[in-house]
């Protein structure tokens, strides 16, 4: 015990100092995120030609593996600096951690800015509120609530993938940098008892530290921006029980408030159809719009960066075909072919494990964000133990349970548990900022009409955060296809679980010999290929109609 102790001491300072060069990956690939999200996130909620081609993009780009961006995105990198310059694989680490951040992200300020109460854009519109003022003070303030949610889960999923980022196999070879996600997987490939601890102990206390001087504080920041009728301080009080209501003026107004709203929620009729109708048709203008019309400036400025964005995304779609016509064109091995033959049953099997963890992650999720949101206690003590949890980066752990588990739950089961860590945080963190979005008056409405049971669930929870639940879902189904390529095949210490699946295969297109195949690019290209349009059907066929349904419906009006 005592040489484990000193040990552990001994990979402390290699701990925090591989700590300090993972936090700067992560601060530069939150920045990007935020960035990116608000930008993107606005041209899709407020320009519908825009949204018919941003949105499809960026379902494309957030059901892509991140493990499919690593050989496109080191040769893209190291070409830009060098061979031998380091700076290249950290480019493109801190890109990788991008793709696994920004994504949840953009889809909440999307989400935020298509719920906007259509009272607030009419208070706007009459008050001459545009630009800059209409930026600061109506849509930054909507997306502030769900925006600080996602950033906790954008660290989590970033921390997540972390190892990938650090330590990651390109077509020759394997590419290590200093961190601590690739500290925690040399020392699980070392069973070095005392390094994981050090690592793992260095995670704990940074996800603790910011979980308590930064996400805390700005939690509480974001509840003064939810929409509410009642004073500003009716937020904390929310779950807390009867005794915690405040005076019977403000009961009597929820009474009067809940007949009316809560008995037909988020609903519009009569004048409210007639209005939804015609902002449906200016949707186009009506966030960039004064009551005097937009100026030249600020028009030009819209469609420069709106062209911008469109140009982006177009010459990225025309990178990826013009790839993938040359790999299809060039000639491709019996051994890759008779893999590629492979891909419908592969297809069918990973579907299976996705729409599995998918109800085990909504099974799981929604009561436990519901209990947060309701018992102040619990959620004071339990939100930064999920923190924790889910910000370790599981796919550093793995192998040192998961082969112990395998041999008591079987190989399938042990799968979709993979798969589960990787949704189970999406659709927690959506559902739970989605409740902290429901308005204290209609809480309270809903308390002073006795709403209990069923009832309360159909006609408060369910419409409340029902847009929520879309995101989550589909962010979570976009993470459980990513988490398929670690969940399918896994090996270590020569031991392996290797399942079929689209996952198993992008890994054998990927890996080098003996792990993977030899030119295999094909193979990937086939298996990624056949994700995506998996993913884009799904979210157009059954996700993107549900959202239009959450964003029209279930508004705050």
């Amino acid at each position: 015990m005592g040489a484990l102790l000193l040990e552990f001491l001994q990979n402390l300072p290699v701990a925090f100092w591989d700590m300090g060069a993972s936090m700067i990956r992560m601060i530069l690939a939150y920045l990007l995120s935020l960035v990116f999200a608000i930008t993107y996130g606005y041209f899709a909620a407020t320009s519908r030609s825009a949204e018919r081609i941003l949105l499809p993009i960026l379902d494309i780009l957030q059901s892509v593996p991140i493990m499919g961006f690593f050989p496109v995105a080191i040769v893209f990198f190291v070409s830009l600096t060098g061979p031998q310059s380091i700076i290249g694989p950290n480019l493109a680490s801190v890109f990788l951690i991008f793709t696994s951040m920004s994504w949840n992200m953009a889809f909440g300020v999307y989400e935020s800015l298509k719920t906007l109460p259509g009272d607030l854009q009419e208070v706007s519109d009459s008050l001459g509120v545009s630009g800059w003022k209409r930026l600061k003070f109506l849509l930054l303030p909507s997306t502030a609530n769900r925006l600080v949610y996602n950033s906790v889960l954008s660290w989590t999923n970033g921390w997540y993938f972390l190892v990938s980022a650090e330590i990651f196999s390109t077509y020759t070879n394997t590419i290590a940098l200093a961190g601590i996600g690739s500290f925690l997987l040399t020392g699980a490939a070392l069973d070095n008892t005392a390094q994981i601890l050090a690592g793992v102990f260095v995670l704990v206390l940074v996800i603790v530290l910011l979980n308590f001087l930064l996400w805390r504080p700005l939690s509480r920041w974001a509840e003064k921006y939810r929409y509410d009728t009642s004073p500003s301080g009716a937020a904390g009080e929310i779950g807390n029980g009867a005794s915690r209501l405040r005076a019977s003026r403000i009961i009597g107004r929820a009474f009067v408030r809940g007949v009316n709203v809560v008995s037909t929620p988020f609903t519009r009729i009569g004048e409210r159809a007639r209005q939804r109708r015609q902002y449906h048709r200016r949707d186009e203008d009506l966030m960039a719009m004064g009551p005097e019309g937009p100026s030249l400036s600020r028009t030009a400025v819209r469609y420069v960066v709106l062209g911008v964005l469109l140009v982006i995304g177009w010459l990225i779609l025309i990178v990826l075909s013009v790839a993938i016509i040359s790999t299809y064109t060039n000639p491709i091995s019996p051994a890759v072919l008779a893999y590629i033959r492979l891909v419908p049953k592969a297809l069918l099997f990973s579907a299976s494990r996705v729409f599995v963890a998918y109800l085990i992650t909504i099974a799981v999720s929604f009561p436990l964000a519901l209990y947060l949101y309701r018992n102040a206690r619990a959620n004071r003590f339990g939100m930064p133990v999920i923190q924790v949890i889910a910000s370790i980066p599981a796919t550093a752990l793995f192998p040192l349970f998961l082969f112990s588990l395998r041999k008591y739950i079987g190989t399938e089961p042990a799968v979709v548990f993979v798969i589960l860590t990787g949704t189970m945080w999406y659709m927690f963190f959506n559902i739970f900022s989605g409740l902290r979005a429901i308005p204290p008056d209609l809480e309270e409405a809903a308390r002073s009409l006795d709403l209990k049971g069923k009832p309360y669930y159909r006609r408060l929870i369910i419409p409340g955060t029902f847009a929520a639940f879309i995101t989550g879902s589909i962010t979570a189904m976009g993470a459980a296809w990513n988490t398929l390529v670690i969940a399918e095949f896994l090996t270590y210490g020569g031991r392996s679980i290797s399942v079929l699946g689209l996952g198993q295969l992008i890994d054998i297109g990927v890996f080098p010999p003996p792990s993977g195949i030899a030119g295999g690019f094909a193979l990937m290209a086939t298996a990624l290929l056949t994700l995506t349009l998996t993913v884009v059907v799904v979210n157009k066929l059954i996700w993107r109609p549900l959202y239009r349904l959450a964003t029209e419906k279930y508004r705050y009006d």
